[in-house]
């Protein structure tokens, strides 16, 4: 017994030591991400690069009323007529066209295939058809797309197989909670680069808001090969302001309600410890908006 006691309780001081190591590294630098970012925003003053993934919230309270006064049945069978109503989709047609614009604004993405390949490099082209909704059977062969519109599917990889706009419009009611509700927008634009890519950091610079591409940072024993890329962009005055609140615990949430000037606003959390949040409030803090109290 008296062994076994020293093994675990020689365990959980190793498993502390390692935490606390982990800890360390995690609040006390981003100079890796910095020297590893800044080459990609020349001209810019880089005053933030987060350490962990942004992500958006499940929940939002301004968000819950585009579905709270239709039957469960009907949102649970997603029936493109009905989400095309409850998002006031009036021509599904006009709206994929709509949608493309602030991706190209703000992401500063030529919808080319050459450029959408490239950043989808590395995510497998789905092999066949998916089901289509419960009131449609899947489509056999490829719709017909332009040239912009097929980029702008690979880009996000969205199926072939099916309209864009019944997807477009599945993934604004999914997210209904999380944003302002129209992907046609500044945040609607945010909201699908975070929903096709995942573990993307945000950087902030003197006149701009970066999302980034860049894995994990690798362990202190092994070579960083990260090469970071730029997914989404806008310029700081487009951002009338950033709404942010430590989690319960205070200790590894700070989660942020950004506003553009289009009137749309998106729900995000960024997984971080105390340093890492005062550099990012520090970074915004001549955007209008509430702060976590110190």
């Amino acid at each position: 017994m008296g062994r076994f006691t020293d093994a675990v309780l020689g365990g959980a001081r190793a498993a502390r030591d390692k935490a606390r190591e982990l800890r360390d590294e995690f609040r006390t630098s981003d100079e890796p991400e910095r020297a590893l970012v800044a080459p990609l925003l020349t001209g810019q003053e880089l005053r933030y690069v987060g350490l962990g993934p942004v992500r958006m919230s499940q929940t939002h309270q301004a968000g819950r009323q585009l579905a709270d006064e239709v039957g469960a049945e009907l949102a649970d069978a997603l029936d493109p007529k009905v989400l095309f109503g409850l998002l006031n989709i009036v021509n599904p047609v006009v709206w994929v066209d709509a949608v493309l614009t602030p991706v190209r604004l703000a992401a500063g993405v030529l919808l080319l295939p050459g450029n959408a390949g490239a950043l989808a490099a590395g995510v497998p082209e789905l092999a066949r058809p998916e089901p289509g909704l419960p009131h449609q059977p899947a489509q056999r062969e490829p719709i017909p797309l332009t040239e912009e519109q097929e980029a702008f599917r690979a880009l996000f990889r969205l199926s072939q197989y099916r309209p864009l706009a019944e997807q477009l419009a599945e993934i604004a009611y999914r997210r209904r909670y999380v944003f302002s509700g129209d992907l046609a927008t500044l945040a609607g634009s945010l909201l699908l680069f975070l929903e096709r890519y995942s573990g993307t950091p945000l950087a902030v610079t003197d006149t701009h808001l970066h999302l980034l591409r860049m894995g994990p940072r690798p362990d202190a024993d092994r070579p960083d090969r990260r090469q970071p890329r730029v997914l989404w962009s806008v310029r700081r005055d487009r951002v009338t302001r950033v709404d942010s609140e430590r989690g319960a615990s205070g200790l590894v949430q700070l989660a942020s309600t950004v506003v553009f000037d289009d009137g749309s606003w998106i729900r995000l959390t960024q997984p971080a410890l105390r340093d890492d949040q005062s550099r990012f409030l520090t970074a915004i803090q001549d955007l209008p908006g509430q702060r976590p109290t110190p």
